[in-house]
């Protein structure tokens, strides 16, 4: 028998990244098509589940180390009819991911640092790199799956090693300024469909 004929002894390769890991990731948001211009949800990139929860169905890449190129899949809250909780949770994790990709200490309050945790809709998440603590949860079957539920900003000790020079992509370092929250963000122009479409 030929290793294309008989399957008894293959190996499962899926497995769960180690609780507490802490890689560099990018975040690529997988619009739902959800907009709800008086909450600031534009652009299609919210989701809007069967129980009226609405989120951000985020899909979080490792950039580097021993789990380059592994997927993690998580929902960021953004509003549960369950009452503020969950949509807080997300604030706060959204709130880590500029800390860390922009390279701001949380305790920085900062006219500079709370311009950064500034975005002009979700468009500026989607493709953003920052240092992730990894955590392992489980799915709907009750097997573990790994989450993300926190950003590393940089008063922990590992930041400066895993995340190297701040993001340059944003324009700025630590003390400098993104951009405004008066600049339109970049449209598509007529024709064009935004990159997450294409």
């Amino acid at each position: 028998m030929s290793n294309w004929s008989d399957f008894n002894d293959a190996k499962s390769t899926t497995s769960v990244i180690p609780k507490g890991a802490i890689a560099k990731v990018r975040l690529s948001i997988r619009p739902g098509g959800y907009d709800d211009p008086s909450q600031g949800w534009t652009g299609g990139y919210a989701t809007r589940g069967s129980t009226g929860a609405v989120y951000l169905n985020a899909e979080f890449t490792v950039l580097e180390g021993p789990y380059a190129r592994r997927k993690i899949f998580s929902l960021i809250g953004l509003y549960s009819p369950k009452g503020p909780d969950w949509g807080n949770m997300g604030r706060a994790l959204v709130r880590a991911i500029l800390n860390s990709a922009r390279g701001i200490s949380d305790k920085d309050v900062s006219p500079q640092a709370q311009s950064a945790r500034r975005i002009r809709g979700f468009a500026d998440l989607d493709g953003i790199e920052f240092v992730a603590k990894i955590d392992v949860g489980t799915d709907t079957n009750g097997d573990s799956k790994n989450e993300i539920r926190t950003a590393v900003t940089p008063d922990h000790k590992e930041y400066a090693g895993v995340m190297g020079p701040v993001a340059q992509s944003f324009g700025f370092q630590s003390g400098g300024a993104p951009p405004t929250a008066a600049q339109p963000a970049a449209a598509p122009a007529a024709g064009m469909r935004p990159s997450w479409a294409q």
